[in-house]
């Protein structure tokens, strides 16, 4: 422990304001590649390692990116886990549970870690060793396939704060000598000292919730068929000894750094940030250092959102108890299937090999006569891509609009307050207008038929419908209702005063399919500024109400196309459960993306309502910088 303690104290982040410029499995042959290239033995073989083994590509990729890494040629050992993984209908299932739970209670401890059984501690593996640490997984549970206990017995257990499942005694310490001799071969072969877990070995389900959401989890959990069939597999994960204390986030919005000090963002990358040992800086600026590049520097905060503990772990390897032709590693399927279930915006460059959770089936069949209820946010906006100046680099003194690059719409409407009302009232770029229109194309495709559309006054959320319907071929025959009452949370407008919004008559002057006879449920006289949160969820909460009565008996499907915050606040309170608090809200708001959708049913003609899988898949997009032939092409 004294050894391991050491490295810790080495690795203590780097906080000092300094001048960082932003970040300009079985190896053998792909080791050889890179060293024929020039890299240095050191350099290539962490490389091979950040990146699973994946190919000499992405080796390639992380060495370049890591280029400006002032841990780069440090000697540190990455950290490595054995677990044990379910597949097949038990982890179906679980997966099932791991959605259900965190929507009906929120996220709590269990969600930071796919569903596993621990084999062994952490423990630390040289990069030069780590060939050796796998070919000694192998040879253990090559041994073991004809001795592992199948099938695996669990036992549901729950506490006051802890729920899981526990394996059987007996065969818990099966399991147990299996990891023995999982370690006796890592000290064989990789020199490597692994410590079995000694503690019950079981499947965590929930920890450290909320005491209220006992008896839901309970529920929920009890709901587990334990007799499902189910191939545990041996799996080994690795991650950066660096940050093993750290809080993992995830960068939402791109950021250019406007300082020395500060640290360049790409959506999909990750940020860890120590918060014990954080100090105080500006107000919305936080220390953290990118997984991508390994510079650390400041960075705002809005920018970025809380990240499950796994999500930047490596894997390394993965071997069935039952199947001894499909040792799954680096190269096989499991990690084909892992890269296609990236999150959305994440850079296919990155060592982040953990498997999210499936947590929705997309059913391309007409959707039943029940009532359907769809939320939609936003297409990708002006501002947030091109920045808070973009309004200076496209007009001029006279008003007059000019585009500065292809994605800046060829025309915008004109505003009876002037151009400066867009400052507060953005337009969507090109592509928002595109991924809005797939949106539509998609639900016709899947031939679900909306009846009724109704939109935030926000022009962002005005145009994203008109948009949806043109994909629908309906932007002729539906017209959009401009309801007030699903504007954001006004807390988040800045200044002292809301947007001035285009009014319903001059949408309508500038050919946008708006109900000119609509009377809002809530008028923007009825907003006030910096509202309680309460107050917002209220809102939400009433005017949702109030539109699904008004559509009772007219139609099936309504369409609300409004803000992030609105998926949460229009459908929650509508499936009986009570309202987050703000924090957790902020938390789930920042997950949800450009035309994030999704979709709820009412149970029969309760007034109570379901979330449902949607009748379209996502849509994901990555980041696409602003090119300059001439400062990137042109040499000095």
């Amino acid at each position: 422990m004294a050894a391991k303690d050491e490295l810790y104290s080495k690795v203590t982040p780097r906080r000092i304001r300094q001048n960082i410029k932003p970040g300009t499995v079985k190896h053998g042959s792909s080791l050889d590649v890179l060293l024929s290239m020039g890299f240095p033995k050191s350099r290539a073989q962490k490389a091979l390692v950040s990146t699973g083994g994946r190919s000499v590509q992405a080796a390639c990729d992380w060495l370049f990116s890591h280029i400006d890494d002032p841990f780069l040629d440090d000697p540190l050992p990455r950290e490595y886990v054995l677990y044990l993984r379910p597949s097949g209908p038990l982890a179906h299932k679980l997966s099932e549970f791991w959605q259900q739970s965190r929507m009906s209670c929120g996220k709590n401890k269990a969600h930071n870690i796919f569903p596993h059984i621990t084999l062994c501690q952490f423990f630390m593996c040289a990069d030069s060793k780590v060939e050796a640490l796998c070919e000694a997984l192998l040879t253990t549970v090559t041994q073991w396939r004809t001795r592992f206990p199948i099938p695996l017995p669990l036992e549901l257990y729950t506490s006051s704060n802890f729920i899981g499942l526990f394996v059987e005694e007996q065969c818990a310490e099966v399991l147990k000598t299996f990891a023995a001799d999982f370690a006796t071969e890592a000290a064989s072969k990789a020199d490597v000292r692994v410590e079995p877990h000694k503690k019950q070995l079981h499947v965590t389900l929930a920890y450290q919730f909320q005491a209220n959401h006992l008896a839901a989890l309970e529920k929920l959990a009890k709901g587990i068929d334990i007799n499902l069939g189910c191939d545990w597999v041996a799996v080994l994960f690795s991650r950066d000894i660096r940050f093993a204390n750290h809080e993992t986030l995830r960068v939402m919005y791109p950021y250019a750094p406007q300082n020395d000090d500060e640290l360049e963002l790409v959506p999909g990358d990750f940020i860890f940030m120590c918060v014990m040992e954080q100090t105080s800086t500006s107000e919305g600026w936080i220390y953290g250092t990118s997984l991508t590049t390994g510079c650390t520097g400041l960075l705002p905060e809005n920018y970025i959102m809380r990240a499950d503990e796994c999500d930047t772990w490596v894997f390394h390897g993965s071997h069935s108890f039952q199947n001894a032709a499909s040792p799954r590693g680096c190269d096989g399927a499991l990690d084909g299937r892992l890269q296609e279930e990236h999150g959305p915006g994440e850079s296919p460059t990155l060592s982040v090999i953990c498997q999210p959770m499936q947590v929705l089936q997309v059913n391309s069949t007409p959707r039943s006569v029940k009532r359907g209820l769809f939320v939609c946010r936003h297409g990708e906006r002006m501002d947030v891509v091109f920045g808070k100046h973009w309004l200076s680099q496209c007009f001029d003194v006279k008003g007059r609009y000019v585009r500065s690059n292809l994605n800046m719409p060829a025309s915008l409407p004109q505003r009876s307050g002037g151009f400066r009302d867009y400052d507060k009232d953005a337009p969507i770029t090109v592509f928002g207008s595109t991924q809005a229109r797939l949106v539509g194309e998609a639900l016709l495709e899947s031939n679900t038929v909306i009846e009724y559309v109704y939109c935030s006054p926000s022009l962002r959320c005005v145009q994203t419908a008109h948009n949806i319907l043109r994909g629908l071929q309906q932007e002729n025959s539906l017209k959009i209702r401009v309801e007030p009452g699903l504007f954001e949370w006004t807390k988040w407008v800045s200044g002292n005063t809301l947007p001035a919004w285009i009014s319903v008559a001059d949408l309508a002057a500038a050919n946008f399919s708006v109900d000119t006879t609509y009377r809002p449920h809530i008028p923007v006289s009825k907003l006030t500024v910096s509202e309680a949160y309460e107050t917002y969820i209220g809102r939400s909460y009433q005017v949702t109400k109030e539109i699904l009565f008004d559509c009772k008996s007219k139609g099936n499907n309504i369409l609300i196309v409004a803000h992030a915050s609105s998926l949460e606040a229009c459908t929650r309170q509508l499936q009986g459960l009570p309202p987050q608090n703000s924090k957790d809200f902020v938390q789930v708001v920042r997950k949800i993306p450009y035309l994030g959708f999704c979709a709820s049913e009412e149970l029969g003609d309760t007034g109570v309502w379901q979330l449902v899988d949607p009748p379209i898949l996502p849509l994901t997009h990555g980041p696409n910088h602003t090119f300059n032939w001439r400062e990137t092409l042109v040499q000095d």
